[in-house]
């Protein structure tokens, strides 16, 4: 954006367009873990009780790091 477009934006919405770009960061970061917690949790519970293998719950923890990672060096660079 432009100085232009920058204050139209800031005297319309009430606030920076980075403000509103850490708020969606903070948004998608936050719902990508509760997944991930949740992946891992329903994944952990296979594993406790015999219906995964240790190396298909290593494989859940090893995608969501993936994931987590890649999204982190797209969005945040």
């Amino acid at each position: 954006m432009n100085a232009a477009q920058s204050a139209a934006f800031q005297a319309h919405a009430g606030f920076a367009p980075a403000e509103l770009s850490a708020v969606v960061l903070g948004v998608v970061f936050s719902v990508l873990l509760l997944w991930g917690v949740w992946a891992m949790h329903t994944a952990y519970s296979g594993w406790a009780g015999q219906h995964l293998t240790q190396g298909q719950f290593l494989g859940v923890v090893i995608r969501f790091l993936a994931i987590y990672l890649a999204l982190g060096f797209f969005l945040l660079s």
